[in-house]
C-alpha cells in the first residue's frame, strides 16, 4: 500500500505500521522536529517514511500544521528537481492527518552532531573530516552540483547544515536529505533570527525584513566548505571566503557562478 495507494483513512502512524516490517523509527527520542519517520521494509524494499507526526504535539516553533505544510513543501521540491544525490520520492499517501512521503530507503550516516560530539573520532564528523582531501572534495562537489540544478529551478536553500547530509563511508555516497524549508522564490526574513545552524547561516538569516535569494544559498554553501574541508588549500579557501562575504553584493551572484570558481581550483587543482 505504501507505494501504490494515495489515499488511507487511518492516521499516519497506524497507515504505516500496518504495511509492513518497522525496523527504525525516528521521532522526539532523535530530533526535534515535530516529525515522525520510519524505516520500513516491505516486501524486498527497504523505505524511508516520514510523516508530520502526532496532531496534538505542538512544538515551541512548529506546530502540526506548519509540519504539514513542510512536507507539501518537501513534495513540491521532489516534483520539480531530479538529482542523483536526492532519495527519490516513490509515493504519497494522503492520510487523515496529514501526507504520508515515502521514499527510497539510503544508506548512510549523518554528517552533522551536535557540538558535544564533534571532536570525538568515533563521530560521523570526525571521521568525515580525517577523509584524504580528494574525498571530502568529492563529496562536497555533490552538494554543491545539487544546489546549481536546484537554484535554476528558483530553490534558495533554507536551514541547510551538515545534519542534511547522508554519507557512506565505505562507497563515498553522499545523499542529501531534509530539504522541507527551500523556498523556490526570493522572500524577505520574517523571522528575524531564521531556522537553521549559526554555523552555516548567511548574516541576512538574523536580520529582520533582510531579503533571502541565491546569493543567502551561496554563503551556505560556501560555508559548507569551510566546515567540511577546513584545512583546504589557499585557492579553495579563497573560493569559499569569497562565497561567505557578509555583505551579499560582495559575494558571487549565483550559484553557477561560485560552482564555476570551485570546480576550477578544487576539481582541477589549479
Amino acid at each position: 500500500m505504501l507505494l501504490s495507494a494515495h489515499r488511507t483513512d487511518l492516521p499516519a502512524h497506524e497507515c504505516v505500521k500496518q504495511q509492513g516490517d518497522v525496523f527504525a523509527v525516528f521521532d522526539s527520542t532523535t530530533q526535534d522536529s515535530g516529525n515522525v519517520s520510519y524505516g520500513v521494509r516491505a516486501g524486498n524494499e527497504r523505505l524511508f517514511v516520514k510523516t508530520a507526526g502526532d496532531p496534538t504535539d505542538s512544538r515551541p516553533f512548529r506546530s502540526h500544521a506548519q509540519r504539514v505544510a513542510l512536507l507539501r513543501n518537501a513534495i513540491r521540491l521532489a516534483d520539480s528537481v531530479s538529482h542523483e544525490a536526492l532519495p527519490a520520492l516513490r509515493n504519497v499517501v494522503e492520510s487523515v492527518d496529514g501526507p504520508i512521503l515515502v521514499y527510497h530507503w539510503v544508506e548512510g550516516e549523518l554528517v552533522g552532531d551536535v557540538h558535544s560530539r564533534r571532536s570525538d573520532s568515533a563521530s560521523a564528523f570526525a571521521r568525515f573530516g580525517a577523509l584524504p582531501e580528494s574525498k571530502a572534495i568529492a563529496a562536497i562537489d555533490v552538494v554543491l552540483r545539487l544546489h546549481v540544478v536546484l537554484a535554476r529551478r528558483g530553490w534558495i536553500a533554507c536551514d541547510f547544515y551538515d545534519g542534511c547530509l547522508l554519507y557512506e563511508f565505505p562507497t563515498g555516497q553522499l545523499h542529501v536529505v531534509d530539504l522541507d524549508h527551500y523556498r523556490d522564490t526570493p522572500f524577505k526574513n520574517e523571522m528575524g533570527r531564521m531556522f537553521g545552524s549559526t554555523r552555516f547561516m548567511a548574516p541576512e538569516e538574523h536580520e529582520l525584513g533582510a531579503q533571502i535569494d541565491e546569493r543567502t544559498t551561496v554563503f551556505t554553501l560556501g560555508r559548507t566548505i569551510q566546515q567540511l574541508l577546513p584545512s583546504a588549500r589557499t585557492e579553495v579557501a579563497g573560493v569559499a571566503s569569497h562565497a561567505c562575504e557578509p555583505s551579499p553584493q560582495r559575494r558571487f551572484q549565483t550559484v553557477e557562478k561560485f560552482y564555476e570558481a570551485w570546480s576550477e581550483v578544487a576539481l582541477t587543482g589549479h
